[in-house]
């Protein structure tokens, strides 16, 4: 808490501005959209690399947040002030720090197969501003984003040589998802049954919730990747403004889904969680498995253009 109330004394109304602005890179929404540019625009292997990476790393993260229940700082400190604009997406257990994990795995994987020096700068400068965010905002002690970054970095390194060796095959591919559906399913069984004590009943259903998230996008990225394999075979090339329409229009699909489904699935289930799991499979579907079979037609606009 020492090192916190440090850079509490640093704060000013410029860097609590720009330092919410660098955790942004931390957040769902981003990886997200890194996500799809990868799959839709620039090498949908790849994509599945910084998927794989984030998956791991969320189970990880989620478990360990279940696991060790760590309130945030001003919760263990109640003199300990945030910066309020980010108490919003400060949620769930503090350590350890989801933003970190995420924003590491995401731009460290890029980082790790760039060929480009100065992306591979840009990606290492915000692998280390998230965390640094992450303290000054006062969300995260540096136990939080120190324990993330180095999970996030085993993860990096280890599994791309074994995600080149799974794309090699489809029987290597469906080990792979197979290993993911598995880890997921028990992942929510172990959250929904394992007898917690003295656990905060706020935090414990943000844990469930997203438990059904990530069992809802493993379900998906295996479904959408048998579709390619036996369907479609997409290719991302396209000329580069085939390629923004691409993202702009396949992009309506998926808010939709992600944010006008919400209630009504919410509604139909009575409020449980699984509706999270089914919204976040569909998201994950359509992007990889149902929006790919416009690739084709695209991919002509730039050869007519061409």
């Amino acid at each position: 808490m020492e090192f916190l109330r440090f850079l509490e004394g640093l704060r000013t109304p410029f860097l609590d501005v720009f330092f919410q602005f660098i955790t942004m890179f931390g957040e769902e929404t981003v990886f997200i959209l890194i996500g799809i540019l990868f799959f839709w625009c620039i090498d949908k292997k790849h994509g599945y690399y910084l998927l794989s990476v984030g998956f791991f790393g969320i189970v990880l993260n989620q478990f360990l947040k279940i696991c060790f229940r760590i309130p945030r700082p001003w919760v263990l400190d109640k003199e300990f002030t945030i910066v309020e604009s980010a108490r919003a997406q400060a949620t769930g257990y503090s350590f350890p720090s989801g933003h970190t994990q995420t924003s590491v795995g995401a731009f460290g994987g890029i980082a790790r197969f760039t060929k480009k020096t100065w992306v591979r700068i840009v990606c290492i400068i915000i692998c280390l501003l998230v965390p640094i965010s992450r303290m000054y905002l006062g969300v995260h002690t540096p136990k939080d984003v120190g324990v993330s970054l180095v999970i996030a970095l085993i993860l990096i390194f280890t599994l791309y040589p074994l995600m080149q060796k799974a794309l090699a095959s489809r029987k290597g591919m469906r080990i792979f998802f197979g290993s993911i559906a598995t880890i997921s399913t028990a992942f929510l069984i172990f959250v929904l049954y394992y007898p917690f004590l003295d656990i905060d009943i706020s935090n414990y259903e943000h844990a469930v919730e997203n438990t059904y998230k990530i069992l809802g996008c493993s379900l998906g990225m295996w479904f959408a990747y048998e579709i390619d394999d036996h369907f479609i075979h997409f290719e991302t090339k396209a000329i580069w403004w085939a390629q923004i329409l691409k993202v702009i229009l396949g992009a309506i699909p998926l808010l939709a889904v992600k944010i006008l489904l919400k209630e009504p699935l919410y509604a139909l289930f009575d409020g449980n969680f699984v509706a999270d799991g089914i919204r976040y499979f569909l998201v994950v579907a359509i992007a990889g498995g149902i929006w790919p079979l416009t690739f084709k037609w695209f991919s002509k606009l730039g050869t007519a253009k061409q």
